[in-house]
């Protein structure tokens, strides 16, 4: 199919080709034979008209971060360069045929690739394969508008290309972006429920969290605690359970603080993802200061999975991260 200069509209012909039929012979040929060739004129525009008003059935223009989407068609070869779209794919029973899973695919987590055939690694998030998707042959790719839009001009070569801001997404931002996603592959009322659905869980859970509670995530590397606030989709899940997360600081709704500002913050729950064994919490938490805090003196300091809590962002990794919420909540009791 031919994709048009910006890349954005696939386009198919309105009719199916019709074969030569040049009966040849002067204009006094059998009745009989005229009779058959209009016959099946008829039947071939009949045939043509009908998969036009299929096609056209089908077709679907959807907002992202670029403008505008246009196909023709439901996709069925999708390549996803975020955990999250894989996620949402997997939640109305769409298998991507690639998935940039940074060449380690238990990074997809499990309940995740329970739901899914197995795919091709198109490398990392960060710089996926060109080579690898073209090879592929989507006929759609779903990007990161923060880690792919350089790329854009190159994906939308290979595929129609539909670009949404993960990695940088808040929570209500991903359930918006799963609709999407569940529009393009024709599974928009199945998304609807699926997002329903846990929105309903989210509000049942709120219920059970005590008014007035402050909680932090964080990601703590080696040397620094990277703070999730209200506009992340950790940060923003955590404050729809009805508890107070710290607000966005000079504009970044992600920062890194020290020791002295946790204790300025001191929340009642912190949930920490330690990407390393040697993590900066870790070493804090053997400093007396330490247990001047509300998560030391209340045991609510609560390690969590970074593939679950830091890189997933999908409906799937929303119900598992909730549930665990209101287990820690309801062990305090």
């Amino acid at each position: 199919m031919p994709v048009v200069p910006d890349g954005r509209h696939m386009t198919t012909p309105p009719f199916p080709l019709l074969p030569d039929l040049s009966w040849g012979g002067p204009p006094q040929e059998n009745h009989t034979m005229s009779l058959n060739r209009r016959k099946y004129l008829t039947g071939m525009l009949a045939l043509g008209l009908g998969l036009s008003l299929a096609s056209a059935a089908h077709a679907i223009t959807v907002k992202d971060d670029q403008g505008e989407l246009t196909l023709d068609k439901v996709p069925t070869r999708i390549v996803a360069l975020e955990f999250s779209f894989v996620d949402a794919l997997a939640n109305v029973g769409v298998s991507p045929v690639g998935v940039a899973d940074d060449n380690q695919p238990s990074r997809v987590i499990q309940p995740v690739r329970d739901l899914i055939r197995p795919w091709t690694s198109v490398g990392t998030r960060s710089q996926p394969n060109m080579e690898s998707i073209a090879a592929l042959k989507p006929d759609l790719i779903i990007a990161d508008s923060s880690r792919h839009r350089a790329a854009y001009g190159q994906l939308s070569k290979i595929a129609p290309v539909l670009l949404l801001n993960s990695r940088y997404g808040s929570y209500n931002d991903i359930l918006q972006q799963d609709q999407t996603i569940g529009d393009v592959v024709g599974k928009s009322t199945e998304m609807q429920a699926r997002i329903s659905q846990l929105q309903a869980k989210v509000k049942d859970i709120a219920k059970e969290i005590p008014d007035g509670q402050t909680a932090m995530y964080g990601s703590s590397r080696e040397n620094t605690l990277d703070v999730h606030t209200q506009g992340t989709f950790a940060g923003s899940l955590l404050a729809a359970l009805g508890f107070k997360v710290p607000q966005a600081d000079g504009g970044k709704d992600i920062y890194d603080i020290d020791l002295e500002h946790v204790l300025a913050m001191n929340p009642d729950w912190m949930f920490i993802a330690h990407y390393r064994e040697e993590s900066v919490v870790r070493k804090w938490a053997q400093q007396p200061l330490w247990k001047a805090l509300t998560v030391t003196k209340k045991d609510q300091l609560i390690s969590v999975d970074p593939e679950l809590w830091a890189r997933s962002r999908g409906l799937t990794a929303a119900a598992l991260m909730v549930e665990q919420v209101k287990a820690a909540v309801e062990k305090k009791r």
